[in-house]
């Protein structure tokens, strides 16, 4: 998106083109309404040659001549050849309605704003909207990586950010009861796809049901019960083959697996006081607390000022977590909140605890507000309606991206991740984060942590049973926060698609440290809004479980049996999984008892390379110093100083960021992300993916994948040989990778797009001609700076 390009892009556009037969054949308006596109005002998509002169290379500023040719022909007294419905199936899930259609609908391409683009039905159910033409029957045309429950046009009603109607060429957000229907229906969806329904051809009245059906079925709130995921779970069969390697954390087995695994068990224990909710409907069945914790302080105020166990460091320093009691409460309350918390503290402040270092969230990092403020004004960069739109805002971009304060969010976030792991690695002490229910932010500064230190998180099944962990069973109200029921925007905020950017930017700067691509993190992000898994649709456990029951008389002892996300198999075949999985990682080398013995100690400073010479604390008197501090600042008073002083915080902040960066890379050790302006990029898969004029022809990462797959595929050809040529019976190894063999039709945007079909050459408007007439004024301009919230 430099500068330097546009002189070719603008001699390009200049260039006239020759007329050929794949043009003429443009002019063919499709079967089912021949003149559709001379009474939109195109020539088959393609513009007039009045309105090329208008735009003509002297710059003028002339607005093309609108045309005049109007048809009175409508598409019910045209002949078509043969229905759209006798090739075109709608595939329904178990469970899923046809609510109303409307037919003779233009998908329009979103090229030049012209109504170029293909007819077919738009259809409604109570799961998504689906647009079924001709355009994707062919076989060429047939993504290599498709999701079996959602299709190429198709939206789950989850999806659907905003809905906007065209009313003589004006957009109008469309909600509630509508008096006047549009002629033109334009789609915003939470993964950032844009669809543009043409709806000037269609009969009225299924105009009304379609843009009501849509209306009402996605926009208005509804009852958790009356959710897609419910209908789902009745009428699809049950399959109890599924075998996952995921820890759910839903028995107190896996809690006690965990524990043992990093070594934490000599610590801390597991409760299975919470296992009727006596404790707390937010907390899971089981969680793990500090062995001197009594039950009766548990159970005094419902989990409130309990730290909880996330996670134990090999130095046997351990991450915790804790909700906050609020902040605002008479003096009666508050003294006595406050001398439970010193109880607390008291009892922990014994070995082998020691040291604790606490840090409230709420006051060191952005609100869910300013998350979410920040998202909304960063999406928009995105959310594309036609090129115009698109190279408009090109020469712009930096300035553009710095106002969201989205990128600036994701740096203080792994700031925040780094400065707690030096505080486990580097000073050895233990850390509690603070947070209102500590189910936001902790979520994500835990989880980075533990991506970060530990390199089973960064393997697949690892990843997930993190997630399942800190976010699922830690208590994110991801029906609030992603706002499945509509019922109030107040508390939406993209904290889980935060933290999985978070994760990008490291799986993008050290790619051989983990297991899965970013098409895995892609399809996950794109998993929040398929109402056919529970993972995401629920605020806590409780939750899930109170409504698990079946409703009526002949099950009444039945519960419903949802789906997990992880089942990849749900959504992927085999050959498209692949995709999901690193072909550059190697996986950890396990080691026998004896080297175990003999490396222990040096396996441990292994894993946390490098390490900084620190200071030892002071552990009498430190604690209770700290306490205070944190005492006042839970109960409303907040301070700014946790520590010393800021100053030492930044220079042991500094020479421990330094000192790791300047040493070799362990990929199954400690991992800590570069966290300058240009270390911090644009998830440009997930975010661009849908924008054609942004893909790289045969480049980007898919050109990277396609040679390390065919080479990986080569050696397990020879493999094979050599395994044939020494023994007679030929062992039955692992599938081969699938090649990607049409690189000519891939791009960057692979595995979500391949090339597209229509010309993406760039539609400047003539003020930008104006801007682009001398490169070295080009060369020399300073980037336009926008502020977003103006426009927002």
């Amino acid at each position: 998106m430099g500068g330097v390009n546009y002189v070719s892009r603008r001699r390009a556009a200049l260039q006239p083109e020759e007329p050929d037969e794949e043009s003429w054949e443009e002019l063919v308006p499709p079967p089912s309404c021949p003149l559709a596109g001379t009474a939109a005002g195109s020539w088959g998509g393609r513009e007039a040659p009045g309105a090329m002169l208008g735009k003509g290379a002297g710059g003028s500023g002339a607005k093309p001549a609108k045309p005049s040719f109007v048809s009175y022909v409508s598409p019910e007294e045209i002949h078509i050849k043969e229905p759209i419905d006798k090739e075109l199936n709608l595939h329904l899930l178990p469970g899923e309605l046809l609510l109303c259609e409307a037919n003779t609908v233009l998908k329009c391409v979103q090229e030049d704003g012209s109504n170029r683009g293909a007819y077919g039905k738009l259809i409604c159910t109570n799961f998504k909207i689906a647009f079924l033409g001709d355009e994707s029957a062919s076989d060429d045309n047939e993504p290599e990586f498709k999701n079996m429950i959602i299709g190429e046009n198709d939206i789950t009603l989850h999806c659907i950010d905003h809905i906007y109607g065209v009313y003589d060429e004006k957009k109008k957000s469309l909600s509630g009861q509508l008096k006047k229907y549009p002629e033109k229906l334009i789609i915003y969806c939470k993964d950032l796809r844009v669809f543009h329904f043409c709806l000037r051809y269609t009969k009225e009245e299924e105009v009304k049901r379609i843009v009501c059906g849509i209306v009402h079925h996605s926009q208005t709130p509804k009852l958790l019960k009356r959710l897609f995921l419910f209908s789902y779970a009745t009428a699809a069969p049950t399959n109890t083959d599924i075998q996952n390697q995921t820890l759910m954390f839903d028995a107190i087995k896996d809690w006690r697996e965990e524990l043992e695994r990093t070594k934490g068990n000599m610590k801390y224990k597991v409760l299975s006081a919470n296992e009727a909710y006596k404790v707390s409907e937010k907390l899971p069945l089981y969680f793990v607390v500090p062995m001197s914790l009594s039950e009766e302080s548990i159970l005094q105020y419902q989990g409130r000022g309990i730290p909880i166990w996330c996670w134990s460091c090999h130095n046997g320093a351990s991450l915790l977590k804790m909700s906050a009691f609020p902040k605002e409460q008479e003096d009666n309350t508050s003294q006595m909140h406050k001398i439970f918390l010193d109880g607390v503290y008291k009892t922990i402040n014994k070995p082998p605890y020691e040291v604790l270092k606490t840090d409230d969230l709420s006051s060191s990092l952005p609100s869910l507000q300013d998350i979410q403020a920040a998202y909304t004004r960063f999406k928009q960069l995105f959310l594309i309606d036609n090129s115009t739109d698109f190279w408009d805002t090109d020469v712009k971009w930096f300035s553009l991206l710095e106002s969201t304060n989205w990128l600036e969010i994701i740096r203080r976030c792994l700031k925040k991740a780094i400065e707690v792991v030096e505080y486990l690695e580097g000073q050895n002490t233990n850390v509690l984060l603070v947070e209102e229910n500590a189910s936001d932010l902790c979520c994500v500064i835990s989880s980075l942590v533990q991506v970060m230190m530990d390199s089973h998180y960064r393997t697949k099944f690892g990843f997930q049973s993190l997630i399942q962990k800190e976010w699922v069973m830690g208590g994110h109200c991801f029906l609030d926060r992603c706002n499945h029921l509509r019922q109030n925007d107040k508390e939406e905020a993209p904290v889980f698609l935060l933290f999985l950017d978070c994760v990008w930017q490291l799986v993008q700067q050290y790619p051989p440290a983990f297991e899965f691509t970013e098409t895995y993190l892609t399809v996950l992000s794109d998993s929040l809004y398929i109402p056919i898994f529970s993972t995401f649709f629920f605020n806590s456990q409780h939750q899930k479980e109170t409504n698990m029951s079946r409703e009526g008389h002949n099950a009444q002892s039945s519960h419903f049996r949802f789906l997990t996300v992880w089942d990849w198999s749900v959504q992927f075949e085999p050959k498209a999984q692949v995709l999901l999985n690193n072909p550059l990682y190697v996986e950890k080398p396990k080691l026998d008892k004896s080297q175990r013995k003999t490396t222990r100690f040096k396996h441990q400073r292994q894993l946390s390379l490098p390490l900084t010479q620190t200071k030892s604390s002071p552990k009498r008197g430190f604690f209770r110093e700290e306490t205070d501090h944190f005492i006042k600042n839970i109960l409303g008073k907040r301070i700014s100083k946790l520590i010393n002083s800021s100053d030492e915080l930044h220079n042991n902040f500094t020479e421990f960021y330094d000192s790791w960066h300047c040493k070799p890379i362990d990929f199954h050790g400690l991992l800590l992300p570069h966290i300058e302006g240009p270390g911090i990029k644009v998830w440009a898969q997930r975010y661009l993916r849908w924008i054609p004029e942004a893909q790289l022809l045969g480049g980007g990462t898919v050109a990277t994948a396609t040679k390390i797959l065919d080479m990986i595929e080569e050696v397990q050809r020879l493999q094979k040989k050599m395994d044939e040529k020494h023994s007679l019976t030929v062992p039955q190894g692992r599938e081969a990778l699938p090649m990607l063999r049409n690189s000519a039709r891939l791009s960057s945007l692979f595995p979500f797009a391949l090339l597209q079909r229509h010309s993406l050459k760039p539609v400047l408007p003539t003020s930008t001609w104006k801007d682009l007439e001398d490169e070295d004024d080009l060369a020399k301009r300073d980037d336009e700076f926008v502020d977003l919230s103006e426009v927002i």
